[in-house]
């Protein structure tokens, strides 16, 4: 799964903050009559002091609470897992910073969310609370949930059409629908709702790390931090306006924070989906890196000999920009244009690299274009209306290739190819011939067609979560999970009551093993 460490412009405050609060002198101290070698989980207080319920049944808040809490340096839980299931136990822990500067640990208490909790079940959860001296102390607790009453009616009701088995190999156990209908949701690899909150109407552009989501509004220039608890509250990242004006599809991971698309005005006028900014969300400053895609165009091809204003159309939707990837290999980003191709550019001069695109498309009929674009080897397909662009832990070039010709080309200009299905494609590229090499393809039998949304990404052990967003014309939401030799682990069908609504985009998540810190 792509990944990013995100500046928190707290976090050296909180640490400063948190060694007073867990290592002074008040509270929780050692009794002195108690044996040298007593350590302090066996001198702990500490114990559970009640439950209360959270937004929706996935979630509640464990209360703690002991003189002993200031020397408390982490906190985890684990949830055990139905019978009959699969998927791997919850598993998270929290760091004391964590706690602390989330608002969770205050005094002698401790106000710990636990999620990934089953709905109408009698959980069984187990805590693991760490001290300053490496002791563990071991709480148990039962949180019983009522049923969850889904208001899309989408998400409680998979098709399962190929049960993950037991004993399967699979890198990844849980993963998150981004929905156009809701909340971000979060499943099991049994099938099963883990969590979603209230009070959004979409997360189309939505991003997790370190425990929390991040979303951009697609009606306004607002960005927002939602906690796994529900609370959410505006992020601080400068968006510079007009240029900056809405969040539109994804936001990938970048070196410094997240790279995040959008639509605005620049310069050539209304810029319609075509810009990609490196933004750092908890920090009050402006972009990192703005990669302006008209403008990156306009100024190689008219510095190339090219008409620059017969391709780069302000006010049309002409790129259509809907994911990027930063590649550590050579410190460039890759931005997919569903209209044309991937462009990969240099991250500091935004120097084109290279362009991997259907030759037939207009974009082809360009000298400039051309001249930077790969020669895709035979029997390999050009990425064609491709989505979520990530580079594997082979270092490779991975798309969703939906197959699906351009729709916004100028009269009479070429469309490219059309498929009538998709695939998972993963291309090997080298610069020095400028070319390409289509290395593996999953099309699930030729049987999908996911014209305009989908996805696919890496888990740890060289296995995939596949989005096949738009299949049987619309109608349903196929995700399936692949192990190393792209073998079906498991095959969910949800409804979708929109084009592209339950799960335009998917990825996984570890929350068998998430740590925030």
């Amino acid at each position: 799964m792509p990944g990013t460490s995100l500046r928190n412009s707290l976090g050296a405050t909180f640490a400063v903050v948190l060694s007073l609060t867990l290592y002074g002198c008040s509270g929780g101290a050692a009794n002195t009559s108690e044996p040298p070698d007593v350590n302090q989980a066996q001198r702990s207080d500490i114990s559970v002091a009640g439950t209360q319920a959270g937004l929706t049944p996935f979630i509640a808040s464990v209360q703690l609470s002991g003189q002993s809490v200031p020397q408390v340096t982490s906190v985890a839980f684990t949830i055990t897992p139905k019978p009959n299931t699969v998927s791997a136990p919850v598993n998270v822990s929290w760091s004391g910073t964590a706690l602390f500067s989330r608002g969770y640990l205050l005094g002698d208490s401790i106000n710990l969310p636990v999620f990934g909790l089953y709905a109408d079940y009698s959980n069984q959860v187990a805590l693991q609370l760490g001290f300053d001296d490496g002791s563990v102390q071991q709480l148990q607790t039962q949180i019983s949930t009522p049923p969850y009453t889904d208001p899309t009616g989408v998400y409680m009701n998979p098709t399962i059409l190929h049960p993950r088995a037991p004993g399967s190999t699979l890198g990844f156990n849980f993963f998150i629908m981004k929905s156009l209908i809701g909340s971000p949701v979060i499943a099991d690899t049994d099938g099963n709702v883990r969590w979603v909150v209230t009070g959004m109407s979409e997360a189309e552009s939505s991003y997790f790390a370190n425990g929390q989501f991040m979303n951009g509004s697609v009606s306004s220039p607002a960005f927002t931090l939602i906690q796994f608890d529900g609370t959410q509250s505006p992020l601080p990242a400068q968006l510079p306006q007009p240029l900056l004006g809405l969040f539109t599809h994804n936001i990938d991971p970048s070196p410094n924070g997240v790279l995040a698309e959008f639509s605005g005005t620049d310069s050539l006028g209304n810029s319609a989906n075509d810009i990609v900014a490196d933004i750092s969300p908890f920090l009050s400053e402006p972009p990192l890196q703005t990669f302006d895609m008209a403008e990156i165009l306009t100024a190689y091809m008219q510095a190339n000999g090219d008409d620059a204003s017969a391709f780069v159309r302000p006010g049309t939707d002409w790129f259509h920009v809907n994911s990027s990837t930063y590649d550590p290999s050579d410190s460039s980003v890759i931005v997919s244009s569903r209209e044309n191709f991937l462009i990969k550019v240099d991250y500091s001069t935004h120097n084109i690299i290279w362009i991997l695109g259907d030759p037939t498309k207009y974009w082809y009929t360009f000298p400039s274009l051309r001249a930077k674009a790969l020669t895709l080897a035979p029997g390999g397909l050009y990425p064609v209306g491709q989505h979520a662009v990530s580079i594997t832990s082979d270092g490779y070039v991975m798309v969703m290739n939906d197959g699906y010709w351009s729709v916004n080309q100028p009269a009479g200009e070429p469309s490219g190819i059309g498929r009538s299905y998709s695939e998972v494609s993963a291309y090997s590229v080298d610069t020095a011939t400028m070319t390409a090499q289509e290395v593996w393809g999953f099309d699930d039998g030729q049987t999908m067609l996911a014209q305009v949304c989908g996805s696919s990404y890496e888990a740890p052990g060289s296995s995939y979560l596949v989005d096949f967003a738009t299949a049987d014309q619309d109608a349903n939401a196929r995700l399936i999970g692949l192990d190393p030799n792209h073998n079906v682990v498991f095959d969910f069908q949800y409804a979708s009551p929109t084009p592209c609504g339950t799960a335009w985009n998917a990825i996984p998540i570890p929350l068998e093993s998430l740590q925030i810190n």
